[in-house]
């Protein structure tokens, strides 16, 4: 099990290691099987990965290599697996060490000097991480009413539009239906014309055809000189 973290180390999530070797998090998610296939351990929160900086060391050197990738996991394993063999001697001299120096007052005063300071830096991080969450909560909460007045802007704006076209469409109804009535108004009218027009010329057929008979009449009806032509114009 890995012990090599070091004091204060950040930690990067697998969106963050992505985002830094400018690759997708399912690539960050392959490379990381790959190196747990050939023997490569990483930090877990539960079957989460936690990434160090030495992990992501690997990861570019896996990224950027041309030599097969189980060949490249496989010599990444090896020389983290020689590192934290290393660590481990370290720190079994580290104990030893701590462990005599805690006799020493000054050294104890030390000690617990740096336990103060790092209780501290953590209780300066929780408080500048709530401060974090309350401005993302804020946030989240102005988009959500943001979100809420403009999808009631939009369906206000929709409702005016739907009634702006109603009226409209009502609008040339009636209009249409009024300029209809005008056309059958207006053939009507045009309709008594022509019958009128038509009554006055069989009118004028009908005195043209009487006078044409008299003409007739008087013509094959033998009088004296001039009434044949007085007739003409008699009832």
């Amino acid at each position: 099990m890995r012990h090599d973290i070091k004091p204060n180390e950040r930690a990067f999530t697998t969106k963050e290691v992505a985002e830094e070797l400018n690759i997708a998090t399912p690539t960050v998610r392959k490379y990381g099987q790959i190196l747990e296939r050939n023997g490569y351990e990483f930090f877990k929160d539960g079957h989460r990965r936690i990434f160090v900086r030495s992990d992501i060391e690997s990861l570019i050197a896996l990224r950027d290599t041309e030599r097969p990738a189980d060949d490249t996991a496989k010599a990444l394993a090896d020389l983290q697996k020689e590192r934290l063999e290393g660590v481990s001697d370290t720190q079994v001299a580290v104990s030893d060490t701590y462990d005599n120096a805690l006799q020493d007052p000054h050294q104890l005063k030390e000690f617990l000097l740096f336990i103060s300071n790092e209780l501290a830096a953590s209780r300066e991080m929780n408080v500048q991480l709530s401060k974090d969450i309350s401005e993302l909560q804020t946030t989240v909460s102005r988009l959500r009413q943001d979100h809420h007045a403009i999808s009631s802007g939009v369906g206000n704006s929709t409702q005016k539009m739907n009634m702006k076209i109603e009226k409209l469409m009502e609008q040339q109804q009636t209009q249409y239906e009024t300029l209809l009535q005008e056309e059958q108004e207006k053939n009507e009218s045009l309709k008594n014309e022509l019958q009128t027009i038509r009554n006055e010329q069989k009118e004028v057929w009908r005195s043209q055809q009487n006078f044409n008979k008299r003409i007739e009449e008087s013509v094959n009806k033998p009088k004296g000189k001039w009434d044949w032509l007085f007739s003409l114009f008699g009832k």
